[in-house]
């Protein structure tokens, strides 16, 4: 029998993503009930059952949103009418009206929307956008006094406002009026505006409630032009500008949201604005057949895409192409270049704005790889041994660019599955910095809870901004560890994966595509369809482009092998993966030389129920016979250091060893003669099924 040379020749893959599977109960009665009722396919149905839609109502409206019977914006927020009649009056009297917006996507969309529309209206208007570098976010005192030197009557503040009750009390002081639109959390004191208009501020059952900053902007827009008579020529180009900016901030795509970005994917391929048309061509995205799905690369990571009758964009074009290119400016550039291209006339312009948006791009992805490595390295050295502790994480170093690091922010959740707050220096007495969520943490309650340690703070559950006096760095660590041992259990540091059907591979075909376009467009609070299936096999993989794995997936079903390709994104770390696994994974169609093929996006992969089960708690009686190929042979489970090993030997004591979560093995009758396989081949992977099956069988008998 081998002995320690297993463990000392042996070469493991590296850990498996340390996820959590929530997998959705399933209602095949009332699933097959809705279908029926509504003539969609019970796939679809079980869908939208986990999405929360158990009526013929409720899915009815779902599947065609225009059906919605909306009532007028006046109606639901509360301070659109006292907004329309400032606005009125300052463009009947020519009074100077300024925007402060943001230097996010939806900030710049915003911005752009309302300096088109109100310059279309007669109104005179400008606009400034606060250096993320020097001033951080939102309007300021600066902005402020400097609107007033300028003549400023009216000041706007578009995906920002509504915790800047200094600098509005300032504009108070000043004699300027003041209109907050902002989407972001209520602090427990509102600013002294004259109007503001917060979907937070509406009832919970308004279709209104989950308009991002863009969408209270588009609604005040539409409603202005509206009460004018002007909406001619006004509201299309509005709509793909919304479009643009509800996707890019990632806003639920429920109520108004799925109802407009509907709309607007279909128009955006032929809207007439320079600077969409130069982001769609120098974004390399084409648009496609409604019916279809995304690129050979999702959303074209890495993929060009050539479609006939185009009609329509997807969701991902704008989340993985369009508005990146946008958000790079904001994060690492001038945010200028972007109302340029959002709101020039001349195609020459856009595009000159729309590859300097390109250039920036790429460089802000090299930046944010070198400071997810440096990140990365310091929370191994420093805080890995203490996350399950701690349940937070607080990354703090100097020389990082403060633009990249929500997104690096972000990265890291992914990584740890615990929430991150990431800052820099900037200078030494200050910090300033990003933080990203996982479900069960809320950002802004967190950053409320240590108001006292903190400067300016802002956001909502998922991310949120801030920034303090580096003296309080320690205290900050302290108070956010307290806050997240009082709302986080030890189970929650897991990235939770939510998946909402098991489906075999000879189901995933393009009928089943077709069936899931009835769910489009998705994006938040309406994710992707997630399926699972499971101890499929692993056939080949390889690492390709920046750290992805490319792989084939195969599963055996009444004698009949099924294969489908796969691509798992960033995920050198885990490669190579284990021969026998369960899969979580999301459709994609590829397009390659004319053909159209069903792909899989693996988000989640793990070693088999049947595997975990045993190697976890190995059977009593932990070894049996079997027979293979007509061959006798002996199997069992053995300790080797800290993990169950599987063995199982031949007549002739030849032995084959195995540990979870490793593609290669050991073969040999002792120490000296045992070589390195791999058990991932077939030879080798069904004997070990083989044995699996007779240990499952002696365990339920003993």
């Amino acid at each position: 029998m081998l002995d320690r040379a297993v463990s000392e020749l042996s070469k493991p893959c590296r850990r498996l993503p340390d996820q959590r599977w929530q997998i959705y109960p399933q209602k095949p009665e009332l699933a097959q009930n809705l279908a029926l009722l509504t003539n969609i396919s019970p796939i679809v149905s079980q869908l939208l059952i986990n999405r929360g839609m158990e009526t013929p109502e409720q899915v009815q409206a779902f599947l065609n949103p225009e059906s919605l019977v909306l009532p007028s914006p006046l109606e639901d927020f509360p301070d659109l009418a006292i907004s329309l009649e400032l606005l009125e009056n300052a463009i009947a009297s020519q009074t100077k009206i300024a925007i402060c917006g943001d230097y996010d996507a939806d900030g710049m969309t915003s911005t752009a929307l309302l300096l088109r529309s109100l310059r279309t209206l007669g109104a005179q208007v400008d606009y400034a956008i606060p250096s993320r570098m020097h001033e951080g976010y939102g309007i300021n005192k600066r902005i402020v006094e400097e609107f007033h030197s300028e003549g400023v009557g009216l000041i706007l503040t578009v995906d920002n406002g509504i915790s800047a009750f200094e600098p509005v009390a300032r504009a108070r002081e000043l004699g300027l009026a003041v209109i907050i639109t902002d989407h972001h959390d209520i602090p427990q004191k509102l600013p002294p505006a004259n109007a503001i208009l917060n979907p937070k501020l509406i009832a919970e059952s308004s279709p209104y409630r989950g308009v991002a900053g863009v969408g209270v902007a588009y609604i005040l827009a539409v409603s202005l032009a509206q009460q004018l008579g002007q909406t001619k020529g006004l509201i299309q180009p509005m709509l793909a500008l919304f479009t643009l900016g509800t996707i890019a901030d990632l806003a639920p795509l429920t109520g108004v949201n799925r109802r407009w970005v509907k709309r607007g994917l279909q128009h955006l391929p032929k809207s007439n604005l320079a600077g969409i048309q130069a982001l769609i061509q120098v974004g390399g995205v084409q648009a496609r057949d409604e019916g279809a799905g995304g690129a050979g690369e999702q959303g074209g990571r890495g993929a060009e895409k050539k479609f006939a009758n185009p009609k329509s964009l997807k969701p991902e074009d704008i989340g993985f192409r369009l508005g990146p290119r946008i958000n790079a400016i904001g994060r690492i550039g001038n945010p200028q270049t972007v109302i340029e291209l959002l709101t020039t006339d001349d195609m020459g312009v856009a595009l000159e704005r729309a590859m300097q948006c390109e250039q920036i791009n790429a460089s802000r992805q090299e930046m944010c790889q070198q400071i997810e490595q440096e990140a990365i390295a310091y929370v191994e050295s420093e805080f890995v041994g203490s996350l399950q502790q701690d349940r937070v994480l607080i990354v703090v170093q100097p020389n990082w660019h403060h633009g990249v690091i929500g997104i690096v922010a972000s990265r890291l959740v992914e990584r740890y599955g615990v929430p991150v707050f990431i800052g820099t220096y900037e200078d030494e007495e200050h910090i300033r910095g990003s933080a990203r969520s996982i479900p069960e943490f809320h950002v802004f309650e967190a950053l409320e809870y240590c108001h006292d340690l903190l400067g300016k703070f802002g956001g909502h559950k998922a991310a949120g901004g801030f920034s303090l006096p580096a003296e309080n760095l320690q205290a900050l660590r302290s108070r956010l560890i307290e806050f997240a041992n009082q709302c986080l259990e030890p189970e929650h540091l897991k990235p939770l994966l939510k998946i909402d059907a098991e489906v075999n591979l000879n189901h995933l075909n393009q009928q089943l595509y077709q069936q899931l376009n009835a769910l489009h467009p998705c994006g938040m609070d309406n994710p992707d369809p997630v399926f699972w299936t499971p101890n499929v096999q692993v056939v080949e993989q390889k690492i390709v482009g920046k750290g992805h794995i490319k792989l084939t997936i195969a599963q055996t079903i009444d004698n009949q092998e099924y294969k489908i390709k796969a691509i798992a994104w960033r995920w050198g770390d885990y490669f190579r993966l284990p021969p026998r696994v369960d899969v979580a994974y999301k459709l994609r169609e590829n397009y390659f030389n004319g053909n159209t093929t069903i792909e899989l996006e693996l988000i989640g992969v793990r070693l088999p129920i049947q595997l975990q089960q045993f190697f976890a708690s190995p059977p009593i009686q932990s070894s049996t016979n079997f027979e293979y190929n007509q061959r006798q042979y002996t199997c069992g489970f053995y300790k080797n250091g800290i993990e169950a090993e599987l063995r199982i030997k031949n007549s002739e004591g030849k032995v084959l060893a195995m540990q979870p979560g490793h593609i290669i093995g050991l073969i040999g009758t002792n120490r000296q003669n045992a070589k390195e396989v791999d058990i991932s081949q077939p030879q080798y992977d069904n004997i070990i099924q083989a044995a699996l099956q007779a240990l499952s069988v002696l365990s339920a008998d003993s």
